[in-house]
């Protein structure tokens, strides 16, 4: 017998008519299902008739249960990877057992499906050109803050997911970092019965909360920073810091005279010849 495989089957993120013909042939075929809580996974099996045996995959024993898994494939066994809702290895315990079956050579293979962020994102009404991805913002105190700071001046659309529980706190949290008028639409419940999708801004969704029992599980879609915003803004800040000020700036880093004529131009939206002009008028 060969080596077996790990297929990541996308499961429905709500409505469990969401679901691919080739994921539910692949459940019905493999020898065994990873599940990230097979109490909620054996309801999607039972809804399709599914008998393939089940096994636990999650958070607490990711790492271990990754050796145990790998030692099986390599045995021959193929496995079925499952989250609770969407894709596999995105903000979830797969992705650790994924990064294992590469460095252990073990084919890993997607079958695509649902992903709330992406869901989210389509449905939102803002920018999907460019986004960026955050999942769930961390627990700890400093490393919550420091993401949060670096999305002040992030310029693609951010996607956030977060718990009924933590959302109005995370809402006040946001307003004090990207403002009270900062664009955001607030999916819920995205392909059930009550899903809902609010245009609004981050203040606005704060009030709202404040005064509404969240419910359901969220997926926050905010507008990033327009690069002519930030341009405007960086200009601004230069305005009380003469040319020859800002220079000096950029030589006392290191900077050789030619580069740092070309960074104070780009800074204050001038002309390097409107930076040399200055310089020999000072």
């Amino acid at each position: 017998m060969g080596q077996g495989i790990l297929y990541l089957c996308a499961t429905p993120i709500g409505n469990l008519e969401d679901i691919t013909l080739r994921v539910l042939d692949t459940l019905k075929t493999v020898d065994l299902i990873a599940a990230e809580d097979t109490r909620h996974s054996i309801k999607l099996l039972n809804h399709y008739g599914i008998k393939t045996p089940m096994t636990s995959y999650h958070e607490y024993n990711k790492v271990d249960k990754a050796v145990e898994l790998i030692d099986k494939i390599k045995a021959g066994t193929n496995v079925a990877l499952i989250t609770d809702a969407g894709t596999p290895g995105i903000s979830d315990p797969g992705e650790e057992l994924v990064k294992r079956c590469h460095d252990a050579g073990i084919e890993v293979t997607s079958l695509p499906g649902p992903a709330a962020c992406i869901t989210a994102l389509t449905v939102s009404g803002r920018s999907t050109r460019r986004f960026c991805f955050e999942a769930f913002l961390p627990p700890d105190k400093k490393e919550r803050k420091m993401i949060l700071e670096s999305l002040r001046e992030e310029t693609r659309t951010i996607i956030l997911y977060e718990a009924p529980h933590h959302l109005k706190d995370t809402l006040k949290e946001l307003v004090s970092v990207l403002g009270e008028g900062r664009p955001v639409t607030v999916c819920r419940e995205l392909t059930k019965k009550y899903e809902e999708k609010r245009r609004t801004t981050l203040g606005e969704a704060a009030g709202y909360y404040s005064e509404e029992e969240p419910r359901g599980e969220f997926v926050l879609v905010i507008e990033g920073r327009s690069f002519q915003e930030l341009k405007e803004e960086k200009e601004r800040s230069w305005d009380t810091v003469s040319i020859p000020e800002h220079m000096r700036i950029y030589l006392d880093q290191g900077t050789d005279k030619k580069e740092a004529m070309k960074k104070v131009a780009a800074d204050r939206g001038i002309s390097k010849r409107d930076v040399y002009q200055a310089l020999i008028e000072q």
